[in-house]
């Protein structure tokens, strides 16, 4: 699984994430999965996920060569 690391989250933000995760049974890291899941699940448009994996696989052809 890929890590993500978020620089200079404001300290109101990294509050708010520790209460909705609390008040979710979840950690915050859960929470914060959870959200970025249902940002990219909610998005209308399919090509995003599309577009990505077409980037993807040019880059690893562009590796290859």
């Amino acid at each position: 699984m890929a890590m993500l690391t978020v620089r200079n989250l404001p300290d109101e933000v990294h509050r708010a994430l520790r209460v909705k995760a609390a008040l979710n049974g979840r950690s915050m890291e859960a929470e914060v999965r959870a959200i970025l899941a249902g940002a990219v699940q909610n998005d209308s448009s399919s090509s995003v996920a599309t577009e990505a994996d077409a980037r993807g696989s040019d880059n690893k052809a562009n590796k290859d060569r």
